[in-house]
């Protein structure tokens, strides 16, 4: 048995890219940042994450969510490789999001 379920609660750092690969078919990209204080200092970690939401999801993120949105989202994670523009292979770790709550409004 095996488990891949990513659970964070955090804020949306820039509006929603959607794309339509299909007819119909809605892929939202967005980023996410989640933080953590560092030990007993007032340091903060943020951390980025990379989201990916498809059909009903994209949907949502297209009509409701903008930069600063609050938002939880359930999702698992996926590693992809590509190469880039300059022929460079990179590697990609992204949050495709089954669950999503909308907890606050972005400015």
């Amino acid at each position: 048995m095996s488990v891949n379920k990513v659970i964070l609660i955090g804020n949306v750092g820039r509006d929603p890219e959607i794309r339509y690969p299909e007819k119909d078919f809605p892929v939202a990209y967005l980023s996410l940042a989640t933080n953590e204080r560092q030990g007993n200092s007032d340091t903060e970690l943020v951390e980025w994450h990379i989201l990916v939401m498809t059909g009903q999801n994209a949907t949502i993120a297209e009509r409701y969510i903008r930069k600063g949105t609050k938002l939880y989202v359930e999702g698992r994670l996926r590693t992809r490789e590509y190469v880039d523009k300059l022929k460079i292979s990179r590697r990609r770790t992204e949050i495709y999001v089954d669950v999503i709550e909308i907890l606050g409004r972005g400015q």
